[in-house]
């Protein structure tokens, strides 16, 4: 049944907002009426978003695509966990929909639940329901949820399903945080050197305009970069503007976003952490599917859909084919290069002991592990290396402000 959110007068002549199930927004109207209730506004709050309904009953813009998704990343771990303590309790799902309805942090998020609530009340299974709202639910998560329904154990699921969630977030986290402090650190010294540049060197080449003798080659170089990003700047950064904007529209293209992709996977440090994300990504979603009961195929296709690096979701796809046509997924995934060796080593101890599941997502905490290690590494080999290059800039540029003057000295004694 539809869920509708309203705002209607009470007889006191105050301002009341809810929700409530009707089969249309005239039967809303006629339920606040029915308790005494002048309605203002009726909103239908559904598949497509919340939508203003007219005193036609047609409705009026509003849509999935204008509106701001109401779970976040964090808060969507922190609701599927909530879920899952109530309904492994032993609360039946309506009441537990319910429940995390009345308690949610915002209005949007409200409605949201209710409208859940409303279509399990209605006979729809937990994961069509969930399915309605791909802005808020990724294939994945209802893929997982309709194996847990299907088995009979959605409790456990959940928690499977909120451990993973907090796990990527906790990845994604430890990533942000070791690149923080040196992307910090370059742009505090991009600004120092284009500083110095664009003024303090100008007015030291003023200064010694006025003189005769010939100035220090360094000097001549600096007022030379100076004097051209003072004139040209602009351009240059149209450029590079224009460079980034030529790039992304050419990663659009699927051919050279996998080559491009390719290349990545190349490069030293890097590349190597790429392959490592990615194929912990990829475990982890493949475990926790194959753990939930989804047959194998349906979830390599949707652990393949997580990968992020185009090169390695055409080799997911093509173990993909391999797996379909009879082979072992350990011997599959050790025939794709890009993949770490340690996958299909875990996936072939799980298909030997029959824990598939458990060994896959050993893998993909020791990839999630690898890669926390190797982004500390990296951060921790930057931040000097920075320091050192700004030094370095700022040692040339006072360089070139000071030769002038301790040649003029020299010349005066």
């Amino acid at each position: 049944m539809p869920v509708y959110s309203f705002e209607a007068l009470t007889a006191e002549g105050q301002t009341r907002k809810g929700v409530l199930e009707a089969d249309s927004a005239k039967a809303a109207r006629g339920q606040l009426r029915g308790q005494a209730m002048v309605p203002m506004k009726v909103e239908l709050v559904g598949a497509e978003g919340l939508q203003l309904v007219g005193k036609d009953g047609a409705a009026q813009g509003g849509g999935a695509s204008r509106r701001r998704r109401v779970f976040n990343a964090t808060g969507l771990g922190v609701w599927t966990r909530q879920l899952a303590g109530l309904v492994s309790s032993g609360l039946p799902l309506e009441r537990a929909l319910s429940s995390l309805s009345d308690e949610a942090e915002s209005e949007s998020q409200h409605h949201l639940v209710a409208t859940l609530r409303a279509e399990v009340n209605g006979g729809s299974t937990f994961a069509r329901a969930l399915a309605q709202h791909p802005r808020e639910f990724s294939n994945i998560f209802v893929a997982v949820i309709g194996a847990g329904e299907q088995s009979g154990n959605l409790g456990l699921v959940l928690e499977r399903l909120a451990d993973d969630l907090e796990e990527q977030q906790a990845l994604k986290a430890k990533l942000v945080g070791a690149a923080l402090y040196p992307a910090i650190v370059t742009l505090v010294a991009i600004s120092i050197v284009l500083f110095l540049v664009t003024y303090v060197v100008p007015q030291v080449a003023h200064v010694f305009a006025s003189s005769k003798h010939a100035l220090p080659v360094l000097t001549v170089m600096m007022i030379s970069t100076s004097n051209f990003l003072r004139s040209y700047g602009w351009l240059l950064l149209i450029a590079l503007v224009l460079a980034g904007l030529g790039l992304r529209l050419a990663l659009a293209n699927p051919a050279f976003r996998e080559k491009f992709d390719a290349g990545w996977l190349t490069l030293p440090i890097l590349g190597k952490l790429a392959r490592s994300y990615n194929a912990a990504r990829f475990a982890s979603t493949l475990a926790m599917l194959a753990a939930g009961g989804v047959p194998i195929l349906k979830a390599l296709q949707a652990a393949a859909d997580t990968l992020s690096n185009q090169a390695m979701r055409a080799d997911a796809l093509d173990a993909l084919v391999l797996v379909r046509e009879g082979a072992p997924l350990a011997s599959a995934l050790a025939q794709k290069k890009r993949f770490p060796g340690l996958l299909a080593m875990f996936a072939r101890l799980g298909e030997q002991t029959g824990q598939l599941p458990i060994m896959l997502q050993r893998a993909a905490k020791q990839l999630g592990t690898e890669v926390a290690r190797r982004a500390m590494q990296l951060a921790t080999l930057l931040e000097p290396l920075l320091i050192v290059a700004m030094g370095l800039a700022v040692m040339l540029i006072v360089l070139a402000v000071l030769m002038p003057i301790i040649q003029l000295n020299q010349l005066v004694k």
